[in-house]
């Protein structure tokens, strides 16, 4: 039976097979060969193991249809029978694989209470982090013989660069994860021998792209990739090193709240020249209100706070916390941070207007160095702000995502005012002592 399945993998290919690790993912670079060996790797599992259950996703039905079921209707023909209203190839041995689609973000749940031994997730960049993880909890199984494992095929960019990158790239892993169970296995176009010999003009129509494109879908580089919002946002210019901020500076900070969201808190300095600095970051989940008011306490010290700028959203009325467990019943989240020590004024939530000045305040000051920097120590800041992309319905806005400390980011940038020198156009003067009209060039500054 597993001879009918043409074919032979690339080393790169190969060594994802024989990957056994919790987490898996496969790719980079366009042209790696990843559907291939998603789908060769799972009909090679079902066929392994008796009765194994397998999930295969892609983001939409139409990618689904196009990338796995017409090809797996070819290549599992008089292997396995395929049930088109379930979506599901059912093999001889009991195994089963099954082909879903999460299109929209509700459509994660239609999986709610389901058990897979295997998770395959096609174009993992297109999947939210909140959408993997709630996957993670339907991979799970009874059997002895065999580990549950997820596998990811992915590209630098879309809505779930940031995750992908997190954990199989940067390595930076949270509470709950452990380094072991994440393998990461680069492909790139030089190692799809088939497509080479088949297309081989595929690598020059590669080396045409602009320089970020180039080095997202042809290098693998995950440090830019397609749609994202700030490219101009550099490591180099736009990180520093901590250092001693001086008492004259004036302080102030910005908080978008979240509890099952990221709640982010940024400490923010400006010198004489208007210039800001984030200086520290409080980036915290399922916190209750009163206790993030007391750690922004804490860790303000004796700092002269200027003030704080936060979500619009705080001063709904919620009553989310009861006086039993020392809150405020019926106070909105703003009045609960007051009664902390933690005085809150409403941030600007222009969203345009807003990631605009902060793109302002990306670009450089005549002094050659930008409006804006952060200190290392604001990893969550760091790690998201490069990572969001243009809206697919409003290119002058970002995608919602993992975007919390850039709104917290973008609420104190909209709270400040920004130096610039503007031309006028040259205006008629009257001078009482003249024959005739003057003109003068005039400068406006705000």
């Amino acid at each position: 039976m597993i001879l009918t399945l043409k074919g032979l993998p690339n080393p790169r290919q190969a060594e994802f097979f024989c990957s056994t690790a919790r987490h898996t993912a496969y790719g980079g670079a366009r042209g790696g060969g990843k559907s291939w060996a998603m789908r060769r790797k799972m009909v090679l599992l079902a066929l392994s193991y008796p009765e194994i259950n397998i999930l295969i996703l892609r983001r939409t039905l139409p990618e689904l249809r196009e990338n796995h079921v017409i090809p797996l209707l070819k290549e599992l023909k008089d292997v396995a029978k395929y049930n088109a209203t379930e979506r599901v190839f059912r093999f001889p041995n009991g195994s089963r694989i099954k082909l879903g689609y999460c299109d929209g973000a509700n459509d994660i749940y239609q999986y709610q209470g389901q058990e897979y031994d295997v998770i395959g997730m096609e174009e993992a960049t297109h999947f939210t982090e909140e959408q993997m993880q709630f996957l993670t909890t339907c991979n799970r199984t009874t059997r002895m013989d065999f580990s549950p494992r997820m596998y990811y095929t992915c590209n630098p960019g879309n809505i779930g660069h940031e995750w992908v990158k997190r954990l199989f790239i940067d390595r930076q892993f949270e509470h709950g994860e452990s380094p072991d169970d994440y393998t990461f296995i680069p492909a790139r176009v030089w190692d799809n021998d088939v497509l080479l010999k088949a297309d081989p003009d595929y690598v020059k129509q590669l080396e045409k792209l602009p320089e970020e494109l180039r080095r997202a879908h042809l290098d693998g580089d995950w440090d830019v990739h397609a749609g994202q919002y700030f490219r101009e946002f550099s490591r180099q210019k736009h990180v520093v090193a901590p250092f001693d901020i001086p008492s004259w500076w004036k302080k102030f900070r910005s908080i978008d709240w979240g509890y099952n969201d990221p709640c982010a808190v940024l400490w923010h300095a400006v010198d004489s020249d208007g210039r800001v600095f984030t200086y520290r970051e409080l980036y915290v989940r399922e916190m209750r209100a009163d206790v993030v008011a007391k750690k922004i306490v804490e860790l303000s010290g004796n700092e002269n706070i200027s003030y704080t700028v936060s979500s619009p959203d705080m001063w709904q009325k919620r009553g989310a916390i009861l006086k039993s467990e020392g809150g405020f019943e019926g106070e909105c989240i703003a009045e609960m941070f007051m009664h902390g020590g933690v005085a809150l004024t409403p941030a600007d939530n222009s969203r345009v207007a807003g990631w605009q000045r902060v793109r302002s305040f990306l670009a450089d000051a005549p002094d050659g160095k930008p409006y804006w920097q952060c200190f290392d120590v604001c990893s969550n800041l760091i790690r998201t702000l490069p990572a969001l992309i243009y809206d697919r319905n409003n290119r002058e806005d970002c995608a919602d995502g993992n975007d919390h400390a850039p709104e917290s980011l973008r609420y104190a940038l909209m709270s400040r005012p920004m130096k610039s020198i503007m031309p006028v156009y040259k205006k008629k003067v009257y001078d009482p002592l003249a024959t005739d009209e003057k003109y003068t060039n005039r400068f406006m500054e705000f």
